[in-house]
């Protein structure tokens, strides 16, 4: 069975394609792109890791599920399609950059600029159909998702871990602090954002003081 993902992360994963889950995952996944119109293209299924292959990943953003709207998913959490308007999350995202930064509000909302800098952008789970929220969760995404970040921690040295809200904070227990930096918020979400979870965490220019700290390029938000 061929896993079409970046050369760099199909050997850190080699063990995983092989898992019954994993097969048991990529025959439900087929099954519901023929029968369902799901997000996002079956191409775009793995472009966080096309976009920030293994070697080069110093940041990472963990999602929960991809936006199940028409041409908004492109494969990397939180970022849409270029053209789409911005989801009420990323609209948080960007006003703390501009506040956080002081850089001006993009127009687009691709964050693929981000992952080709080495920000693997991660959602829980990968797929979703059409206009129904997390059905595609409890399949074996989370699974490998969740050995992802593990492999991370156990491979690297020195990434720096953005834990946006409760869901994404559960992540910290597969993550070596001693390796490893983590910043954790609320989540940009309207009703965390709202209510002071989220704005101010300065999490922009944090992690590009900890890249710098480490002799790495920080990253053009």
């Amino acid at each position: 069975m061929t896993v079409n993902i970046d050369a760099s992360w199909k050997q850190a994963l080699s063990d995983e394609f092989v898992q019954p889950y994993f097969q048991n995952l990529v025959s439900f996944v087929k099954s519901e792109y023929s029968d369902h119109t799901c997000y996002p293209p079956g191409k775009q299924i793995f472009s966080a890791f096309d976009h920030s292959p293994f070697e080069r990943t110093k940041v990472v953003v963990i999602g929960q599920d991809p936006y199940h709207g028409p041409r908004q998913a492109n494969g990397l959490c939180f970022s849409v399609q270029d053209g789409i308007p911005h989801p009420p999350s990323l609209i948080n995202i960007f006003k703390e950059i501009e506040t956080d930064l002081g850089k001006p509000y993009p127009q687009s909302g691709n964050l693929e600029p981000w992952a080709n800098q080495g920000v693997l952008l991660l959602n829980a789970t990968l797929t979703v159909r059409s206009h129904m929220a997390g059905s595609h969760q409890g399949k074996g995404w989370e699974a490998f998702t969740d050995r992802v970040i593990k492999t991370i921690s156990d491979e690297k040295e020195g990434v720096v871990f953005l834990l946006w809200g409760g869901f994404a904070k559960k992540k910290a227990s597969l993550i070596d602090k001693n390796k490893h930096y983590i910043l954790t918020s609320g989540h940009p979400s309207p009703l965390s954002a709202n209510r002071g979870y989220w704005f101010g965490n300065k999490h922009f220019s944090k992690t590009n003081e900890i890249l710098r700290k480490l002799g790495k390029a920080p990253i053009d938000w």
